[in-house]
């Protein structure tokens, strides 16, 4: 018998009892210095865990747009009597989903919106915003519009999010497979949301809607980065779109959203990826900070501007709202710390 062990029988006190316990495991496993192990296994835990959560929060809001279907889904069976997609069936929908966001925005990220008088009461307009990784204030905008001006904004959205896979696996005591790709149309529907034609566009703003659009679209969420740059290209169809509806542009932004969730785009693999495979980055993030949600003033329609022009007028807008509302290059601490801040922060 080893001297450790010796000493274990002749005793040293409780202080010493793990360690005698560690080595007479040792000695029947044959495994030396496994104190040693242990410690690793602890750093390996302190490192990897924070990076885990990361990943994983992201998911959080996914899970919540399939609560959303669910919700959408119970609703809709309890009403079968009543026309399937009328307006006042799946009002109550909205507002009650609203609601949920709402409370999400303001709890988790002490959501603010400035500017929200700038939206008009009645008739058309095309708001214009700055997409984040995940554009989840997007979504607490739609929220406010329903809840405050109980009217419905209705999206543009990229066409892979009329792709969604066709089933998510959901694991309690056992399988369940839920489908959602009726689902997540059904959700889409409910919120007027549309891949993007011109012709579509021009239709629901002719109608007195608004409508929400991002230039910038999938490669502005993934490509950019905490510098804030708009990667709108040289696209102009959203003008276009203002120019044939006659209807003002409204510019918006807000603070600390790439603060909220980032992207590993801007590594060139995942960049590389992209272009090749159309394969979509990681997205990782999900933390607290401060989300304010900025409107700056309507562009009016001018017949003069041509839509060269105008999306140029509307890139400086945004660009301007960037300037004056985030600090450069955003700072997730920063981000955090404005949570405890009244006034929103000025460049």
């Amino acid at each position: 018998m080893s001297n450790g062990n010796e000493s274990c029988m002749l005793g040293n006190g409780s202080s010493g009892f793990m360690s005698c316990l560690i080595l007479l495991w040792e000695e029947w496993v044959g495994v030396g210095h496994l104190e040693d192990y242990l410690s690793y296994l602890e750093y390996l835990l302190w490192v990897f865990t924070p990076l885990a959560i990361v990943f994983i929060l992201p998911f959080l809001i996914v899970i919540l747009l399939y609560l959303s279907i669910l919700f959408l889904h119970v609703y809709k069976h309890k009403n079968q009597l009543r026309e399937a997609y009328s307006n006042n069936l799946w009002d109550g929908a909205r507002k009650t989903l609203a609601t949920l966001w709402d409370g999400h925005g303001a709890i988790w990220h002490g959501y603010e919106i400035h500017g929200l008088e700038k939206i008009p009461d009645e008739g058309a307009a095309l708001i214009v915003y700055y997409h984040g990784a995940i554009p989840i204030d997007y979504y607490y905008f739609l929220a406010n519009v329903i809840i405050q001006k109980g009217r419905t904004c209705h999206s543009v959205a990229d066409h892979f999010l009329f792709k969604v896979p066709v089933c998510l696996p959901v694991c309690v005591c056992v399988c369940v497979c839920v489908c959602v790709s009726a689902g997540f149309k059904l959700l889409l529907e409910v919120f007027s949301v549309i891949h993007g034609p011109q012709e579509e566009c021009v239709k629901a703003l002719r109608s007195g809607h608004l409508l929400g659009i991002s230039p910038g679209g999938v490669r502005e969420a993934l490509f950019s980065d905490e510098t804030y740059p708009l990667l709108w290209g040289k696209r102009k169809g959203f003008a276009q779109v203002a120019i044939d509806s006659q209807v003002p542009v409204i510019p918006m932004f807000t603070q600390n959203v790439r603060e909220g969730f980032r992207s590993l785009g801007t590594l060139k693999c995942f960049r590389w990826l992209y272009e090749r495979f159309r394969f979509l980055a990681p997205v990782y993030g999900g933390f607290p900070v401060k989300f304010r949600t900025f409107l700056g003033d309507p562009i009016p329609y001018d017949p003069k501007l041509n839509a060269a022009e105008l999306a140029e007028k509307v890139h400086e807008a945004v660009q301007a709202l960037i300037d004056q509302h985030q600090k450069i290059p955003g700072n997730i601490l920063r981000a955090l710390l404005e949570r405890f801040h009244r006034r929103p922060k000025e460049a």
